[in-house]
């Protein structure tokens, strides 16, 4: 048989924010990503997980 197996890495970094409050910040953070002012890179793994999405019948 033959599997389709999903293999997801996860990536992960901690930023200062300063805001008003927590929605702002999260607002801020997105916004500084998306603008690459946040770069994660393999420094910044935190784990990976397998799964298997589906087989093929033979």
């Amino acid at each position: 048989m033959e599997y389709l197996v999903n293999i997801r890495e996860t990536l992960e970094k901690q930023v200062r924010i300063e805001a008003d409050d927590a929605n702002e910040a999260l607002r801020l953070s997105e916004k500084n990503w998306k603008d690459a002012c946040y770069i994660l890179d393999s420094e910044c793994f935190t784990g990976v997980e397998y799964s298997v999405v589906e087989t093929e019948k033979q």
